[in-house]
């Protein structure tokens, strides 16, 4: 009988009836016995042997696994989509976290099964397959904090894209939105407007409540105060006014496309709004919502309104004039967060990081018009 000739690569189990020992000792005869054992020389002999003439090769992606290093970092993202495409807001994110992770030798794995959102991360055991990685790079305005507070208590390596307090020893970094969106508001008062409306979605994602923060202190600072700009709805009042005749007021919206109206336009521009400023979300539902509410009301920017935008504008809008507002970093935050998970890896607990965002002049806004309508 001929001998049935052998596919793929040795096995330990194959070295180890070859030798005469067990799996156990060759396992520790080929991993360079690290652990001490004694093993006699005519033994290990035997098995390096055993291993040369079945041209035994170990298989690097098990080493890995046994040493719980597998030079693999893991990318989740909570949003509906998973952001590959270019157009989409963290697509840049990841380009800075490729970059980062090649140049020190490690790979990505993607989660994909993460597409569902967030409220699929809640189901059971769906977060914790990112323990396939050696630690995990989080995407998203909203994450399921008990899934994530388990991963954090484990000691699992993880940093969040963006801050995140919720999360007691969360390592996060993250853009200082709250600097930025003051800077955009100092510009509109610098220019000459005294009554302005931010407009955001009704939620409390960290990177909206940042920007409210920041258009508030914008307010604050140019009334000369501790605060300054009240809540409203569409159908609301005017926040009160700081001593320098400085008024703003922050608008929610639920449904943004559908609350903004040419009509609200007109209305806010008759009591006397001069410039509108939107917040920067995954979808740009504000900044889009504004934009049409601004434009079926025959109103230009900036001649008849200046509009200013926390963030960027989305890239599939239409390029009629750059926006003002702010750009956030973001590949070079993708590159921050490799190294703050590296650092974890490395046994090192680095804390939470904000990076600087720069003040975008743009287009679309200026003086306010002499007489408003």
């Amino acid at each position: 009988m001929t001998e049935k000739k052998r596919r793929g690569r040795p096995r330990q189990a194959e070295v180890a009836r070859l030798a005469g020992v067990s799996q156990t000792t060759v396992s520790l005869v080929l991993g360079g016995n690290k652990q001490g054992i004694v093993i006699h020389e005519d033994t290990r002999r035997r098995v390096l042997e055993a291993a040369r003439t079945l041209g035994y090769v170990p298989d690097p992606a098990a080493r890995r696994l046994a040493a719980a290093q597998n030079n693999l970092l893991g990318v989740f993202s909570f949003t509906a989509t998973f952001p590959t495409d270019p157009a989409h807001s963290y697509y840049p994110f990841l380009v800075g976290v490729e970059r980062e992770a090649a140049a020190r030798g490690f790979d990505l794995v993607l989660f994909t099964g993460s597409s569902t959102g967030g409220a699929g991360a809640e189901a059971p055991g769906a977060l914790e397959r990112v323990r396939l990685a050696d630690g995990c790079l989080l995407f998203g305005r909203h994450v399921p904090t008990g899934p994530l507070r388990r991963l954090v208590e484990d000691g699992f390596p993880l940093v969040h894209v963006g801050r995140r307090d919720e999360v007691e020893g969360l390592t996060w970094v993250g853009a200082d939105y709250v600097a930025a969106s003051a800077e955009v508001v100092r510009h509109l008062v610098a220019a000459g407007h005294r009554r302005v409306v931010l407009v955001r979605e009704d939620d409390d994602a960290p990177a909206s409540t940042d920007r409210e923060a920041g258009f508030r202190q914008g307010l604050a600072a140019a009334a000369g105060g501790e605060g300054a700009g009240g809540d409203q709805g569409v159908e609301g009042d005017q926040g009160a006014g700081g001593e320098k005749g400085v008024e703003g007021a922050v608008v929610r919206l639920r449904a943004p496309a559908e609350e903004l109206t040419a009509d609200w336009v007109v209305a806010q521009r008759a009591a006397g709004v001069t410039a509108f400023v939107a917040e920067e979300t995954d979808t740009g539902a504000a900044w889009r919502a504004l934009r049409g509410a601004v434009a079926r009301a025959g109103l230009r920017a900036p001649d008849e309104v200046s509009l200013a935008l926390l963030g960027s504008p989305p890239p599939d809008l239409p390029a009629d004039g750059e926006a003002t507002g702010f750009d956030i970093p973001r590949a070079e935050l993708g590159a921050a967060a490799v190294r703050a998970l590296t650092d974890l890896l490395a046994g090192r607990r680095p804390g939470g990081t904000l990076a600087r965002c720069a003040f975008r002049p743009g287009s679309t806004t200026g003086p306010p018009p002499t007489a408003t309508t």
